[in-house]
């Protein structure tokens, strides 16, 4: 009876940092990073929150089933879950670093750091759950788009990359 509640639990909660760091650092995004120079590859701003939407969505329900094959809490998820947690407090950390302080070198760092650790929670989790495994190609594939959009704007605002200069 409580597993639909577990289910929505961890299906939601990449949302809950995800919404934060959007609430916090909403007035920056129009205001400075318009000013930036980005690559023509850059998608949209509107494509954002739809593909961070669908995306936590899918890595919330895969960590839903990588938790349930492991009978919960239990010692054999210590490492598949700590990397996802891990991973997930490096995907919640990049906007105060890009955004909030405008660091767009601990943006770089993070998000590097944040790509290791992501590949890591997939292998991981393709011995326990192929399906939840699957489910985080998607956020690779995206997070690989991200990372070298902040590695193209990290080279090309120089003047950027240490914080806010306002």
């Amino acid at each position: 009876g409580r597993m639909w509640a577990y289910t929505v639990g961890f299906t939601v909660l990449p949302h809950v940092g995800s919404f934060l760091g959007w609430f916090i650092n909403r007035k920056e995004i129009p205001a400075w990073y318009e000013k930036l120079k980005k690559p023509s590859w850059c998608p949209s701003r509107k494509m954002f929150p739809v593909a961070w939407t669908i995306l936590y969505t899918g890595m919330g329900y895969a960590s839903y089933l990588v938790w349930s094959d492991l009978g919960g809490c239990s010692s054999k998820a210590i490492v598949p879950l700590g990397l996802y947690g891990a991973q997930l407090a490096l995907n919640w950390a990049w906007p105060p670093f890009f955004f909030g302080a405008r660091n767009l070198n601990m943006a770089l760092i993070d998000i590097l750091c944040l790509d290791g650790l992501a590949i890591g929670t997939l292998c991981s989790w393709y011995r326990i759950n192929k399906v939840a495994a699957l489910l985080l190609v998607p956020y690779l594939g995206w997070l690989a788009m991200a990372t070298c959009l902040t590695i193209r704007i990290w080279k090309d605002n120089p003047e950027q990359k240490t914080g806010k200069n306002d």
